[in-house]
Order: structure tokens, then C-alpha cells, then sequence
């Protein structure tokens, strides 16, 4: 099984609480244009497809964009992108968001500077990441193990952080959850495809009682 399709089925089962959250998080009039942008195999796209008009989803990889593809919903369409260099117009969405993405990324700055751009005045912004704890020696350990399990982690960043840099942007916030995931270790290195000895030493680099923590960010663009 490839990287996109454990992610695809890791999705699937992870539906309903998504989109639970969502409906209460960002509630959608219908009328929106929705961006995701690092769609990976298409959770969030898929979520909010029935309560928006219409939804663009982007990944810089081309096995995710394949996947999540597939099985899109008629609104939904699904092309390669670059988050830090979006190839549209200023002001074209009423909804912009990125899940999960910013830990992938080089320059998050970057990315969120476009999320920001491509919404219009008045529109909604989420951003969704893992933090990683406010202690330096415990950040660092966690970006240890995160980079072991997946080569495409670039850096966890801690809350105080990527609230920062979400303010650097120009943007407002208006609400903000920050959630404790319970995860079981083996599933995740499963998810990662982690196998043999390598699996070993990434397990070894858990933090103790390993467990993600997840910030929800609402943000207004003025």
C-alpha cells in the first residue's frame, strides 16, 4: 500500500469527526468558493464539499492529488500545487485552509502569506496544525522523532509561534481551539510506512506517552 492510499483509508475512518468539528468551527452559508490547500488525499475538501458551492484542493505531491482525485465529489476539483506560490488571483475564495500542512513546509510564513492572499476581504482563513510543546528540549525532541517517521516533516512549531506568525500575516483571529489527540504508535508508524529496524529506532524516539496536540486557528481577513 503507497503512502497516499494508508492515508486515503486513515481518512475515511476520521470522516465524521472532521467534519463534526468543522460544522462547528467554520460554519458555511453554502454560497462559498472553499480553498485547501495542502489537500493531501482530500479530508477537509471532502468534508465541507456538501456545504460549499464549490472547492478547490492543491498538494505538491502528485501521488496525493492522484488519490484524493478519484474519489472527489462533483464540486470538488482537485490540482497540483505549490502552497507557497498559489497559481491564483488575489481575492478569488470566500474560504481558504490548510490542515496539517504547515509542519511539511519550508516557509510557513510563506504559505499562510498566500492563504491570506488569495481570500477576499471579509472571508475566513483555517489553519490547523500539530504544536509542539513550549519547552525548547521538549520541541525539539518531538521534531526529532516527527522527522524520523516522516522525511517530509520540515518543524513542528510551538503555539506562541505560529500564533506570531499568524498575526505577522495581517490576519484576524476570531477563534481558536487547541485539542489533545491520542495516538497509538504503531498505527502511526504504520501510517508512515515505517517498517524493520527503521521502525524500531523511530519508536524509540517517541516522546514518553506520546500524544499529538492540535491547534484549530479561525482567522478573518480584513
Amino acid at each position: 500500500m503507497t503512502r497516499a492510499e494508508r492515508r486515503a483509508e486513515h481518512q475515511a475512518a476520521r470522516a465524521a469527526a472532521l467534519a463534526s468539528r468543522l460544522e462547528s468551527l467554520l460554519p458555511l452559508r453554502g454560497d462559498e468558493r472553499v480553498l485547501d490547500v495542502g489537500c493531501g488525499t482530500g479530508a477537509f475538501a471532502y468534508a465541507v464539499a456538501s456545504s460549499a458551492r464549490a472547492v478547490v484542493a492543491v498538494d505538491s505531491d502528485a501521488s496525493m492529488v492522484e488519490v484524493a482525485r478519484a474519489s472527489a465529489p462533483a464540486n470538488v476539483r482537485v490540482q497540483l500545487a505549490d502552497g507557497e506560490m498559489l497559481p491564483f488571483g488575489d481575492a478569488e475564495f470566500d474560504v481558504a485552509a490548510t490542515l496539517r500542512t504547515l509542519h511539511h513546509t519550508e516557509h510557513p510564513d510563506r504559505l499562510v502569506a498566500e492563504l491570506a492572499r488569495v481570500t477576499k476581504p471579509g472571508g475566513s482563513v483555517l489553519v490547523v496544525d500539530q504544536l509542539a510543546p513550549p519547552d525548547e528540549e521538549e520541541a525539539q525532541a518531538l521534531n526529532e522523532f516527527e522527522r524520523a517517521r516522516d522525511r517530509s516533516t520540515s518543524r513542528v512549531l510551538p503555539e506562541e509561534e505560529l500564533r506570531v506568525l499568524l498575526e505577522r500575516t495581517g490576519l484576524s483571529l476570531v477563534r481558536s481551539e487547541v485539542v489533545a489527540e491520542a495516538r497509538d504508535l504503531g498505527a502511526y508508524l504504520d501510517l508512515a510506512g515505517c517498517e524493520g529496524e527503521e521502525r524500531d529506532r523511530v519508536a524509540d524516539l517517541a516522546p514518553p506517552g506520546y500524544e499529538a496536540v492540535v491547534g484549530w486557528f479561525v482567522l478573518l481577513r480584513p
